[in-house]
C-alpha cells in the first residue's frame, strides 16, 4: 500500500482528479474510469501503461 502522504498528491494524468488505491496493484481514477498498475510499490503514471475500464 503507498503511503498516504503521497497518495494525497498523486493525480490522473488525463483529468487531473485524485487517484485512489483499492488494492496493491492499481491506482484508480474514477472519474476516467482507467488504473495505473502499482509494480515494485511504484505507481506507473504513464499514457501506456493504462488500464482502460471503459471497454
Amino acid at each position: 500500500m503507498l503511503d498516504k502522504d503521497i497518495l494525497e498528491i498523486l493525480v490522473c494524468i488525463k483529468c487531473k482528479k485524485s487517484l485512489s488505491q483499492s488494492h496493491d496493484l492499481a491506482l484508480d481514477c474514477k472519474n476516467c474510469n482507467i488504473s495505473y498498475p502499482i509494480r515494485d510499490d511504484i505507481p506507473r503514471l504513464v499514457e501506456s501503461e493504462i488500464i482502460d475500464h471503459n471497454g
